[in-house]
């Protein structure tokens, strides 16, 4: 892909990540449910972390490594998180991570982002398989995945080390015979 994609959905936009979205970007992510909810956000969350979560969007573009969408809600493009594809090609297949603010909890916005990011990995990428994983406590995080189309494939005891306590890691896949068969 030579310029950055841009998804659109019934309420959404998923658009690169802007420079402009970082006071915004630590506004959501400043807190502590975003952080207890994820493997890899952490609390605080500062301006630093903004920027180099935008270089790893960047950065991992250029170099094919992943693709980190912005999520934004219509019809402003108010940036409310985040959803990326992290790009195994040898494997022919991506992980989606992805983060939503506290407002924006409960709507059906997360599970809307995930299909598009599904569409896109097999349609557009023309991967083999996707993968998603959750902090077993992240109950919605997996009706997310499975509202998306994805099968929990295991779980992996004590996987996380966060805040000195383990987590179990709730695993999920979809491939693309199986995304054919359903759409």
């Amino acid at each position: 892909m030579n310029h950055f994609p841009k998804i659109e959905t019934n309420r959404l936009l998923l658009t690169e990540l802007k420079a402009a979205d970082i006071p915004t970007i630590v506004k959501h992510a400043f807190n502590p449910k975003i952080s207890d909810f994820t493997g890899n956000i952490p609390y605080p969350y500062s301006e630093k972390d903004a920027i180099y979560w935008l270089n790893l969007a960047n950065q991992g573009f250029r170099s094919g490594a992943n693709v980190i969408f912005a999520i934004r809600l219509k019809p402003q493009e108010e940036f409310i998180g985040g959803i990326s594809l992290t790009i195994e090609r040898r494997f022919n297949r991506a992980e989606i991570g992805y983060w939503i603010a506290e407002p924006f909890w409960n709507q059906g916005l997360t599970t809307e982002a995930t299909k598009a990011i599904v569409k896109f990995g097999f349609e557009i990428l023309n991967l083999n398989k996707l993968t998603s994983s959750h902090l077993a406590k992240n109950i919605a995080s997996g009706k997310v995945m499975q509202k998306a189309g994805m099968v929990k494939e295991g779980e992996l005891k004590e996987h996380i080390l966060k805040d000195s306590e383990y987590h179990d890691l709730i695993l999920y896949g979809l491939t693309k015979t199986d995304y054919v068969t359903r759409i």
